[in-house]
């Protein structure tokens, strides 16, 4: 799996980045309209940072998986291979 580095602006609730909210990808802002499904990995073991993953689906119908790094601070888009 690929990921790219974009720019994401989120909900901040219970805790900050908890949701996407839009992104920016290729030039476009998608608005992120449908949360699919929602995953995490790592904080188990200490070298792993937190991965939040987010499937989600833009108000124009695209699915997209967006991935969040909560050790650095960096959101991040999967790449299509």
């Amino acid at each position: 799996m690929k990921f790219e580095k974009i720019l994401v602006a989120a909900y901040s609730g219970y805790t900050c980045n908890e949701r996407p909210v839009s992104f920016q990808f290729r030039g476009r802002e998608h608005t992120v309209d449908t949360i699919i499904d929602r995953w995490y990995q790592g904080a188990v073991r200490a070298h792993e940072p937190n991965m939040e993953y987010f499937k989600v689906k833009t108000a124009t119908g695209e699915t997209y998986i967006l991935r969040y790094n909560g050790l650095f601070d960096v959101w991040s888009i999967m790449l299509p291979e």
